[in-house]
């Protein structure tokens, strides 16, 4: 499912125009963007949480030339599944 699909869904199922479904979808992925951005976590009940990971440099070799390159540490964003979603999943 495209975001225009999810889009469209929500205002079908909800009763929104589509354009009003937009601005919450836009609103919800800008405020998990923003508190990730803090260190915060996003939990929402049912769904999952959405959380950030800490990844350390390291080196690593291009196995095609053997050179050595360098990777800077970095933050990387995690969502971790609900048992809800989870058994939702693998009930159909």
């Amino acid at each position: 499912m495209k975001k225009s699909e999810l889009i469209a869904t929500i205002a079908d199922r909800g009763g929104y125009k589509k354009k009003d479904a937009e601005k919450m979808l836009n609103l919800f992925t800008e405020i998990v963007a923003e508190n990730l951005a803090k260190g915060e976590k996003v939990t929402v009940s049912g769904f999952g949480i959405f959380s950030i990971s800490e990844r350390a440099a390291r080196d690593v070799v291009n196995p095609n030339t053997k050179k050595i390159s360098h990777i800077e540490a970095r933050k990387s964003p995690v969502f971790r599944a609900s048992k809800v979603l989870k058994e939702t999943v693998n009930s159909k």
